[in-house]
C-alpha cells in the first residue's frame, strides 16, 4: 500500500513539471546620436552620445509557470555605452536591474535584487515627459525627483498589485545591510496608480537614507561627488525624500497632462565628510517641480511633444534659492515597429544661488553644466528595439 501511494505521488509531480511552462527573452535597445550644447563648461560642444531617451541596454528576461497562478520571474538587464561599450550605471555589470521573485494572477509580484524607485514606477515611466517622450535632457532639473531613473534601489524587497479596475499599488523596501545600525543606508517607497480608458494618474513617495550613498553611489566604483550643482553641497544629507504626482489623458490623437513633485535633502549635515557636501549647511533643501506636457499624433510614423517645467529651491542657510526654468520639444518619426528617428531640443534657464552658495548656471541632465545661466541642447538620433 505505502509503495502504491509512492507512486502515485511521484506520477502526480512528473505530470505537474511535464505541464509546467517556462521561457527566457533576450531583449534590449541601441541607441546612439549627435548632440549640439550652447555651453558645456564654458564652450560649446558637438559630441555622439550614446542613450538619452532611453539608455542603451541589453538584458535577458525569464518565467516559469509553477501552477496554481503562480510564476516565477527573473530580470537581469545591463546598460551600456555604444560609442565605447563601457558598462554604465557606475560600472555594473546588471546596473539597470536585477532581480527575482514570484507573480500571482490573484495577489501580485514580489521580487527582490536591484529595482528602480517607486516614484519612477508609477509617475516617471508613463506620465511624467521625460519617461514618456524625452529622455534625459528634458529631465527636471538634475533629476532630482528621480522621475528619469538616475538611481536605482539596491537590496530592496518589493511588492506591485494586480490591476483592480485600474487601480494599483505597490511597496518597496531597501535593506541598509549595516552592522548595528538598521536604518542607515535603508529606503523606502509607495505608490498608487490609475489606468483605464483615456486616463493615466499616479501619486508615489520614496525616501532614502544616507542619499550620498544608498541612492547616488550604489554602483561598482569609488564614492564620487554629486554632479549636479543644483544639489552637489547637499550630500551631507541623512535622507532624501521625493514625493510626486501627475496624470496624462489621451483624447484621440492628442495627448496632455501635468506632474508635480517634492524633493527634500533633510537633516543637511548628517554627513558632512562625504564628497562635495557644504559641511556647513543644516536644515532642509526643498526643491519643488511643476511640468505641463503637450503632445499629438499627427500620423502612425510621426509625432511631436512639447513640455514646460518650473523648478524653485527654498532658501537654504539663509541664501535666496533658485530658480530654473526648462523647455522642449521633440518629434519622433518611425522607421519601423522596431527603429525610429527621434530629435529633442531643450533649452534652460537659471537664477539665483546653486546649493553651493555661487551664482546659480544652467545644468541640464546628463550634460556638463554651463558657466553661464543659460544652456541648450539639440540631439538627433536613431533607437533600434530588439
Amino acid at each position: 500500500m505505502k509503495m502504491k501511494c509512492a507512486a502515485t505521488f511521484a506520477l502526480a509531480l512528473t505530470a505537474g513539471a511535464a505541464q509546467a511552462q517556462s521561457s527566457v527573452t533576450l531583449y534590449g535597445i541601441a541607441e546612439v546620436g549627435v548632440n549640439y550644447v550652447s555651453n558645456a563648461g564654458g564652450g560649446r560642444q558637438f559630441n555622439m552620445v550614446s542613450g538619452e531617451w532611453y539608455g542603451s541596454r541589453f538584458g535577458l528576461k525569464g518565467s516559469e509557470d509553477l501552477g496554481g497562478g503562480l510564476t516565477a520571474i527573473f530580470r537581469l538587464e545591463n546598460g551600456f555605452d555604444i560609442t565605447n561599450g563601457k558598462l554604465g550605471q557606475n560600472g555594473l555589470l546588471f546596473g539597470r536591474a536585477a532581480y527575482v521573485g514570484i507573480s500571482s494572477t490573484q495577489w501580485g509580484t514580489i521580487t527582490a535584487g536591484r529595482q528602480y524607485s517607486t516614484v519612477f514606477d508609477f509617475v516617471g515611466a508613463n506620465i511624467v515627459a521625460s519617461g514618456r517622450w524625452g529622455g534625459g535632457f528634458i529631465a527636471h532639473a538634475g533629476d532630482v525627483d528621480n522621475l528619469n531613473n538616475t538611481f536605482r534601489v539596491n537590496s530592496s524587497l518589493k511588492y506591485q498589485s494586480v490591476s483592480y479596475h485600474g487601480f494599483t499599488f505597490g511597496g518597496l523596501y531597501s535593506f541598509g545591510g549595516v552592522g548595528g545600525n538598521f536604518a542607515k543606508n535603508s529606503g523606502w517607497g509607495a505608490g498608487i496608480g490609475y489606468a483605464l480608458g483615456p486616463l493615466q494618474a499616479a501619486v508615489a513617495f520614496t525616501d532614502m537614507r544616507d542619499p550620498f550613498i544608498s541612492a547616488y553611489n550604489n554602483g561598482a566604483n569609488a564614492p564620487a561627488a554629486i554632479t549636479s550643482p543644483i544639489y552637489n553641497a547637499y550630500a551631507s544629507a541623512g535622507s532624501l525624500k521625493i514625493f510626486s504626482t501627475g496624470a496624462i489623458y489621451q483624447l484621440g490623437s492628442l495627448w496632455f497632462g501635468g506632474t508635480y513633485s517634492n524633493a527634500r535633502f533633510t537633516d543637511l549635515g548628517a554627513d558632512p565628510g562625504n564628497p562635495g557636501a557644504v559641511a556647513a549647511l543644516r536644515g532642509t533643501a526643498s526643491l519643488n517641480t511643476y511640468e505641463a506636457d503637450l503632445g499629438y499624433q499627427f500620423t502612425p510614423s510621426l509625432s511631436a511633444s512639447a513640455a514646460y517645467n518650473y523648478t524653485r529651491r527654498a532658501s537654504v542657510g539663509g541664501d535666496e534659492g533658485a530658480t530654473y526654468n526648462q523647455y522642449s520639444l521633440g518629434a519622433d518619426y518611425l522607421l519601423s515597429k522596431r527603429t525610429d528617428l527621434y530629435m529633442v531640443l531643450s533649452y534652460q534657464t537659471a537664477s539665483g544661488v546653486n546649493s553651493n552658495g555661487k551664482p546659480a548656471v544652467a545644468a541640464l541632465n546628463f550634460l556638463t553644466p554651463a558657466t553661464v545661466d543659460h544652456q541648450g541642447v539639440v540631439r538627433l538620433a536613431i533607437r533600434h528595439q530588439f
